[in-house]
């Protein structure tokens, strides 16, 4: 009895992962009112690209503790924030701290497609993208997309 309970489970499961994939404009509908900048579709994959590629060197910073401590400490990169998390007390004041330290950074809409492209199965709402060698195209092309992004008020 339990065997099939698992079967039937695991094959929901890979219909769930495969076919319920959720539109931009679904993912827009969910958003905190102080996600802004907001990246475009485009740059949204862009961004996920460049997490994915940082991920594989190690050169990220996953967290809203990790991000917050290398901040103070001075480290540069995109900060890369996650537009649908709830409550927005726990991540509010990053954008603040990205600002007073001249940072670019910008929101995504989903916090599990953050976390999954950066190889991680939990959902994600902060990641830092430090520049490295090996994928500096793609990092500075980010870098320059999100600082001509339009800041809050």
């Amino acid at each position: 009895m339990t065997k099939v309970k698992k079967e039937k489970a695991s094959a929901d499961g890979e219909e769930a992962a495969g076919g319920t994939e959720k539109s931009y404009e679904e993912l827009i509908a969910h958003l905190n009112p102080i996600s802004q900048p907001l990246a475009s579709r485009k740059l949204s994959k862009k961004l996920y690209k460049c997490v994915k590629k940082a991920a594989k060197v190690k050169n990220i910073r996953r967290g809203v503790k990790e991000v917050q401590k290398f901040i103070n400490k001075g480290e540069k990169g995109i900060v890369v924030l996650a537009g649908d998390t709830l409550p927005i007390d726990v991540y509010c004041h990053l954008p603040i701290m990205c600002e007073d330290r001249n940072l670019p950074y910008a929101y995504v809409p989903s916090k599990v497609d953050l976390g999954s492209s950066a190889g991680s199965k939990r959902p994600t709402c902060v990641i830092l993208i430090k520049p490295h060698d090996e994928y500096q195209d793609a990092y500075q092309e980010c870098v320059d997309e999100v600082s001509s992004l339009p800041k809050p008020l």
